[in-house]
């Protein structure tokens, strides 16, 4: 099991070098090339047409009964795919890799990967006339928890969007969606949730 985890963990860490190292040799300043600050905005656009491995950690404090950490690392490859000269297919993908302690008095701290989460976004190629750039699709979370104390039991499914615009040195945005579970255990609480993420970089 160890093995597997190293080999997924350094699977995503090559991936993302090649991604540092494609931009690099790309990202010049000259006329025919795009500039660091170019690079720098496409990488705050979560449609741009670049393929990138972003990494978020986000750690909470005082979860569960003892207020105990959980840490939760997604991973969240981005490709995209030109449709014809005016549309791309954005897909993003979230996996989150999770440690976790118990939410009964006594139980033990969890550690293993949660639901995946799998985003797709029609987005023209062009900005509109007053510079705003978008993108609109589904979202779908899979029940691949591989415990049941880190994922939701439930298929899930819903409408995703995000809309943002690059002003001088400032991409400001933001990213929402909702998900309503579809299938899954019966046992296990439903699922209507909705993400709204604002952005300002």
């Amino acid at each position: 099991m160890k093995k597997k985890w190293k080999l997924l963990i350094a699977a995503a860490g090559l991936l993302g070098s090649f991604f540092i190292q494609a931009s690099s040799a790309d990202g010049t300043d000259d006329a025919g090339g795009s500039s660091a600050g170019e690079l720098a905005k496409a990488t705050q656009n979560p449609v741009a047409d670049l393929i990138s491995v972003p990494f978020q950690n986000n750690t909470n404090f005082n979860v569960g009964p003892d207020d105990k950490t959980q840490n939760i690392l997604n991973i969240q490859p981005v490709l995209p795919f030109s449709l014809n000269e005016d549309w791309n297919l954005i897909t993003r993908t979230i996996l989150p890799v999770m440690s976790q302690p118990g939410f009964v008095p006594g139980d033990g701290r969890t550690n293993g990967i949660g639901d995946v989460q799998f985003s797709t976004f029609f987005s023209p190629k062009a900005p509109t006339a007053s510079g705003w750039i978008w993108g609109v699709g589904t979202i779908v979370e899979l029940d691949t928890a591989s415990d049941e104390r880190l994922g939701s039991g439930k298929w899930s499914l819903g409408p995703t969007a995000v809309a943002l615009k690059a002003d001088g040195p400032w991409v400001v945005g933001a990213l929402i969606n909702n998900l309503w579970d579809v299938a899954g255990s019966d046992t296990n609480a439903d699922v209507n949730k909705m993400l709204i993420q604002p952005f300002i970089n």
